[in-house]
């Protein structure tokens, strides 16, 4: 027997409708970075989720009478309960939330007013990049503006033509003859050859190939590193280009790269909670902290968490400062970006595995360390594996009359709605939009398949595994279908709908008022989250060769002495786009300035609001338009997310 028994349908969802309204009262007036709000609302969550999670495991278990069912039903409710038990955890670390830039602001003058600003040594890592784009990041760094700094290019290309770069361009250049620990071995290579020097630095920043710093990057970084205990000053990952999950559903101007939430929400409230810890590129670390660990661990591949939790038992902090103050590259398609994850997962079990796991007594690790630790193991295990389950389960029932979850209509309404209807809203408000039910569990299927293999491999060989490189500045000028991944979404596609019809359609006995209803609404839901997947697996062409930034700037135009303004609409290293009527014929030769640049151009092309210059080629131009570009942030999508508009671009991008 259960609470809703004897209810109808629209009396079992009332609490639910209630509480949407009261959340719609209340939420867009409060302060969300207010912790006792905070606190309040993820109670409100955290209880209606684990009424929830209680009914799953004491009314919906089949029967042992049936050993199919039952089983079945058994493991689906135990990931279910251990992936809510990773979902607590994570929510309770949100209830707190820390922004540094206030201190940042009070110690840059302190830092400025030092006699001799601390050494800080920038190192680029590169491994197969090409030259267009590791020569923008090192343009970028050659235009930071902090006074005491050096720039070396990491090499484990061994490439005579990035030497000849680096040389032309006045920065270091450090290569070694072999590639073992991939980037951690890189790293180390690189602290030998600068432990060497008769002139060692305070620090070392460590960027990725392709991740351009802003001028104020160092400035701001190291300025939270006053403190002798701090090791390593974090600062997000932002994106000029949108990631493959954006371009494909054709959202980019609607909804933000993935890593937004982890970026703007959640490393915010690990340094809140004093665990914040190092994510490799755009990151500022204490030169003497690190040599006393050793360098980089190189037993995981990702040495970058592992390098905050070895310094954190070594006495040392990492904090976090939520600025833009780089730009890199996103995943620029599928494969990219599951190989990119499925390293993520692994390195994470290979940690959980090690001396620095969190079942390792006596290792220094602090308590809250532990907790995250396994929290993220929770993540990219049992969640992932949920999510999977969560598409094969309703279609086992309708198929194979399989049934994991004996419940009722009523019942799931009265426990199940209010919980969803509270989550989502609670992480709407608390996100700006940046979490939404239907994209997180798109984000979650598209690399489930991938990561799970990562789990189970670290599980079984935590030693020994190889490091994947996550591609860049790879061909986009034709469409390309992912098929392994369109395989797999397919067959699951094609057996959700097969289960519907075969319920519904061929064997009509069944009735719609128990169990098969609520496998037929799952399998709905599960039909559209696959149908989505499909398309992201279907990469789009890009027709651009270089990436353009929106731009609204001023532009003076001479063409054979006469002089006339226009504002730019976009710009790339190659090209600006001006708005407004065509002076001279396509291909004429013109000259341009806009903010204290004078380029040489000629024009293009037309188009419906303007027409298109191309710049002269000459390493000048590229260097004068790469700084300008870099100068602050540019591409980056920010403000609250609107719902019925990411909705109405994926409906366009399904339906045209």
């Amino acid at each position: 027997m259960t609470y809703a028994a004897g209810m109808g349908y629209w009396d079992a969802l009332a609490p639910a409708i209630v509480l949407l309204l009261i959340a719609l009262a209340i939420l867009p007036w409060v302060n969300r970075n207010n912790t006792t709000v905070r606190v309040i609302a993820i109670t409100v969550c955290l209880f209606l989720g684990w009424r929830y999670m209680l009914w799953r495991i004491f009314e919906t278990i089949p029967s042992p009478e049936n050993p199919i069912d039952f089983l079945t039903g058994l493991t689906f409710t135990a990931v279910e309960a251990i992936a809510m038990l990773g979902a607590t955890a994570s929510q309770i670390f949100l209830t707190r939330t820390r922004n540094r830039t206030a201190e940042a602001d009070a110690n840059v003058k302190r830092l400025l007013a030092k006699p001799q600003v601390p050494k800080i040594d920038v190192l680029i890592c590169t491994y197969n990049e090409g030259e267009d784009i590791l020569d923008r990041t090192i343009i970028g760094a050659l235009n930071i503006n902090y006074p005491n700094f050096r720039i070396w290019v990491c090499d484990d290309g061994r490439r005579s033509w990035l030497k000849e770069l680096c040389d032309r361009r006045g920065i270091g250049y450090l290569t070694r003859p072999d590639n073992a620990h991939a980037k951690a071995g890189n790293i180390n290579a690189a602290l030998k050859n600068l432990a060497a020097l008769d002139e060692k630095p305070d620090f070392i920043s460590i960027l990725d190939a392709d991740f351009i710093p802003l001028p104020d990057f160092l400035t701001r970084a190291v300025s939270l590193a006053l403190d002798p205990d701090v090791g390593v000053v974090q600062t997000p990952q932002h994106f000029f280009n949108p990631d493959p999950i954006q371009s494909n559903l054709a959202v980019t101007k609607v909804w933000p790269d993935e890593q937004r939430f982890f970026f703007d929400i959640v490393m915010a409230s690990k340094d809140a909670w004093n665990a914040a810890f190092c994510c490799g590129t755009s990151s500022v670390i204490r030169f003497d902290a690190l040599q006393s660990i050793g360098g980089f661990p190189t037993d995981s591949v990702t040495e970058d968490y592992l390098v905050s939790l070895r310094l954190r038992e070594k006495g040392f902090r990492t904090v976090y400062l939520n600025e833009i103050l780089s730009l890199g590259l996103a995943p620029e398609g599928l494969a990219e970006y599951t190989t990119q994850r499925a390293r993520w997962s692994l390195g994470f079990v290979q940690i959980c595995r090690g001396h620095s796991g969190p079942l390792k007594w006596g290792n220094g690790l602090p308590f809250v360390d532990r907790i995250m630790l396994c929290e993220t193991f929770l993540h990219w295990s049992a969640t992932h594996l949920f999510r999977v389950l969560g598409i094969i389960v309703p279609a086992l029932y309708l198929i194979l009359d399989i049934q994991a979850v004996h419940a009722n209509v009523i019942d799931a309404i009265w426990y199940l709605a209010p919980f969803i209807v509270v989550q989502s809203a609670i992480y709407v408000w608390l996100t700006e939009g940046r979490v939404l039910p239907l994209m997180t569990d798109l984000y979650q299927m598209l690399c489930a398949s991938e990561v799970l293999k990562s789990v189970w491999s670290g599980l079984l060989r935590p030693n020994g595994q190889k490091f994947k490189v996550t591609a860049k500045g790879g061909d986009r000028s034709k469409q390309f279908i992912q098929w392994p991944l369109l395989r797999i979404f397919g067959a699951l596609l094609f057996l959700t709908a097969f289960g519907i019809a075969n319920a519904f359609i061929f064997d009509q006995s069944r009735p719609l008022a128990e169990s098969s209803a609520i496998a037929f609404f799952w399998s709905w839901y599960n039909l559209v989250l696959l149908t989505l997947c499909c398309y992201v697996c279907t990469e789009q062409q890009q027709r651009r060769t270089g990436d353009r930034f929106d731009v609204r700037v001023p532009v003076k135009l001479t063409v054979n002495g006469e002089q006339r303004d226009y504002f730019a609409s976009d710009l790339s290293v190659s090209g600006m786009h001006l708005i407004g009527d065509l002076p001279v014929p396509v291909g004429t030769p013109v000259k341009i300035s806009f903010a204290d640049i004078s380029l040489e151009a000629h024009i293009r092309r037309t188009t419906q609001t303007g027409f298109g210059l191309q710049f002269e080629a000459t390493d000048k131009a590229k260097m004068s338009v790469l700084r300008y570009i870099f100068s602050s942030p540019r591409g980056v999508t920010s403000g609250n997310i609107k719902p019925h508009l990411l909705a109405r671009a994926v409906a366009a991008r399904v339906f045209r």
